[in-house]
């Protein structure tokens, strides 16, 4: 049966339609990264987690990693400030900017002895540059030990502020 020629058109129709749409979904090797001069980051950091039915405390040591992602260009870290769960400053961890040079990291520890920020810490870490280069990574990273036990995670930062251009 040969399908009438209104409905052949139908049907062409449709499939370069459908090849459209197609082609403006995928992925393109061109796409553009966002670059930035600087941000303000918020860091989940957990001094300890909660377990079993009767919430024993499980506890975490914590690096805060920050690490220049831009291929060429250093990156300058401003503040680096240690909140506790009810939003207190725990420690200022940077005196003085740091530069970071391209591809380098640094990076933080609080030691699971260390109680005071508590299971909704964070650290809120601010950076600059003087031209727009990749971002870094800003993570925390927790580990513990306990009873033959152990536990890790990562928490990426999140980008609360950027300055006004």
């Amino acid at each position: 049966m040969i399908p009438s020629s209104r409905c052949a058109y139908r049907i062409i129709f449709f499939m370069v339609l459908l090849t459209i749409c197609l082609l403006g979904t995928g992925v393109r090797g061109e796409d553009a990264v966002s670059l930035s001069k600087g941000q303000t980051v918020y860091v989940p950091v957990y001094s300890h987690i909660y377990g079993g039915d009767r919430e024993h405390r499980f506890y975490l040591s914590a690096t805060l990693s920050i690490r220049n992602t831009d291929p060429t260009h250093p990156i300058t870290v401003l503040e680096a400030n240690y909140f506790d769960s009810e939003g207190v400053l725990i420690t200022k961890y940077v005196e003085n900017p740091i530069r970071l040079n391209a591809m380098a990291s640094m990076r933080y520890v609080i030691k699971a002895s260390d109680k005071a920020g508590g299971s909704g810490a964070n650290f809120i870490v601010r950076w600059a540059a003087d031209r727009e280069v990749n971002p870094p990574i800003i993570e925390s990273i927790m580990i513990g030990t306990q009873m033959q036990q152990g536990i890790s995670f990562t928490s990426r930062g999140q980008v609360i502020q950027v300055p006004s251009k």
